[in-house]
């Protein structure tokens, strides 16, 4: 009997729940329940999975349609799909080629009519649970866009959440928050739509700023993206004719009608960003926006401010894109040894041998000041993404490896000491459980009291070893170590020859820090 293992993550990273871990979960499970010794193995990392068109999973699927493998086998049901359609065409697939289909952490087996229905039931609800959860946010978003209130959050430049007191339809007290105007703050936004409109740049607006010590609410210095915030921020627009024009042709689910555009208020924008917690913060499409009339008034006229947009989205579109990823190593590592800022990557003349360009580290901070802030040398971007591996490969000698095999055995008995805790808490638990059968049984008598006293025992026992364990939790994993561990040793013969994205890859799991003063680089590196 053949398996296909399949593996997926969405970022190209060695941590965490990494493909290489879920293969070898996978490939345990197929030992241990189906005695199998040959596995196929197909793995995709930095692809989401929404998208289809995955190469190792296409690979996949046209090996299943020609019978190289007997069963599938995953680690989670979410690797394969988060689309009941696709994950249905799936099914239907290897179904009719005769192939079983396994997900280990749901126990999920279509070898069986049971798992079969089990697995379609589990997907149905994933969707239906996350479109219901989508309709709801909208509805309520509908229903608060009724108010023109804010809905919490960082406030907007210019403005700070002020209560009001009000009373419901039924007399009860209730409390909702408006933006209330900070003067000062606006007149800042206004100077910054000037500035725009006479630099029509974000990279001029942003020295222009430097230059002049205009800074953030924060007191931080501004940067383009938070430049770029402010100018396309709708809390800023009167709500005039121009602003529902602008926002009915991007058609965005405008609340009001065209009448109460008279130009007094300000506009509230909701529904605008789809936010993943500790991840990122991610612009929708303007035709999911929600857009408002607030109670707030608004400081930019509405042809200013569509100008703005437009002026904006020109300059985006004729923006070159270089992918610093897949030419510059050093590209969000590298910072500056004398004002801390990032070495961001700045592109030469065009290499007539390979038609490539040379590319330079310059010091943020320094370019956008006009070397008014910082005045650090550049660096020859090819001389120093050598000469920086080179370094590692000279700090990662033989006490460095022994070290992670300390880490390794250190992580091994930890693990022995979590597996016997999980196994006290399991047996706690049935403890418990049988005591709560027998107290059913003698609720009335003499001997409840008693066994009141083990149950707390017991539960504070649990709570004890829960948290014990739950302190034992690291962020590196075995299957970790030894992917790092393997390609440290590997470095010196695969550097030249690996991927800037798999070297990445090694930086990201090594590197604490690295920093260019002017006359040297300097390297730290410890294990994340």
């Amino acid at each position: 009997m053949k398996a296909a293992i399949y593996s997926r993550k969405s970022k190209l990273t060695g941590k965490g729940e990494s493909t290489q871990n879920q293969i070898e979960l996978c490939k345990e499970y197929g030992i241990k329940h189906f005695k199998i010794k040959e596995f196929i193995i197909y793995e995709d990392e930095g692809f989401s999975g929404g998208n289809v068109y995955r190469p190792e999973f296409q690979k996949m699927l046209h090996s299943a349609k020609r019978k190289e493998f007997d069963l599938i086998i995953c680690y989670r049901l979410d690797r394969i799909s988060r689309n009941i359609l696709d994950f249905s065409n799936l099914i239907e697939l290897i179904q009719s080629h005769n192939i079983g289909f396994i997900s280990i952490r749901e126990q999920f087996d279509t070898s069986t009519p049971m798992g079969r229905a089990m697995m379609y039931i589990a997907s149905v609800f994933a969707q239906l649970e996350r479109e219901t959860a989508a309709e709801r946010i909208r509805d309520n978003m509908l229903q608060l866009a009724r108010t023109g209130r804010w809905l919490g959050g960082n406030t907007p430049t210019g403005f700070e959440s002020k209560p009001i007191i009000y009373l419901d339809s039924n007399m009860k007290e209730k409390k909702l928050f408006k933006l209330a105007p900070i003067l000062e703050e606006l007149d800042l936004v206004k100077l910054i739509y000037k500035q725009y409109l006479n630099f029509q740049s974000l990279s001029k607006l942003e020295t222009y700023c430097l230059h002049n010590n205009i800074k953030t609410k924060k007191n931080k210095d501004f940067h383009k993206h938070s430049l770029k915030n402010i100018l396309t921020n709708p809390v800023y627009v009167k709500a005039d004719t121009y602003a529902y024009n602008y926002f009915n042709i991007n058609q965005a689910q405008i609340y009001n009608s065209k009448e109460e555009f008279t130009g007094k208020n300000g506009i509230m924008a909701y529904n605008k960003n789809l936010v993943k917690k500790g991840k990122y913060v991610k612009p929708k499409n303007m035709c999911e926006w929600i857009i408002a009339i607030g109670s707030h008034e608004g400081i930019i006229g509405g042809k200013t401010w569509v100008k703005v947009q437009e002026i904006i989205n020109k300059n985006k579109s004729l923006a070159p894109r270089y992918g610093t990823s897949n030419t510059a190593l050093l590209s969000g590592f590298l910072r500056c040894g004398k004002c801390g800022s990032f070495m961001k990557v700045k592109y030469g003349q065009i290499k007539k041998d390979t038609n490539t360009r040379h590319y330079y580290y310059v010091c943020n901070t320094k370019e956008i000041s006009k070397k008014k802030l910082c005045t650090n040398k550049n660096l020859i971007g090819e001389k120093t993404d050598t000469r920086v591996m080179e370094i590692l490969m000279e700090k990662i000698n033989s006490d460095f490896i022994e070290d992670l095999d300390k880490i390794k055995a250190d992580l091994n008995i930890k693990d022995l000491e979590k597996r016997k805790i999980e196994q006290k808490i399991k047996s706690n638990e049935k403890a418990i459980d049988n005591l709560l059968k027998q107290l059913s049984h003698n609720e009335e008598s003499l001997t409840s009291k008693y066994i009141f006293k083990e149950i707390e025992k017991l539960a504070k026992e649990k709570i004890d070893l829960e948290s014990k364990l739950h302190g034992r939790n690291t962020g590196i994993d075995f299957l970790d170590l030894d992917l790092i561990k393997g390609r440290l040793i590997k470095l010196p013969q695969t550097f030249l020859l690996s991927t800037n994205e798999e070297n990445r890859i090694i930086l990201n799991s090594i590197i604490d820090k690295i920093e260019w003063d002017g006359e040297e680089l300097n390297i730290e590196i410890t294990l994340h």
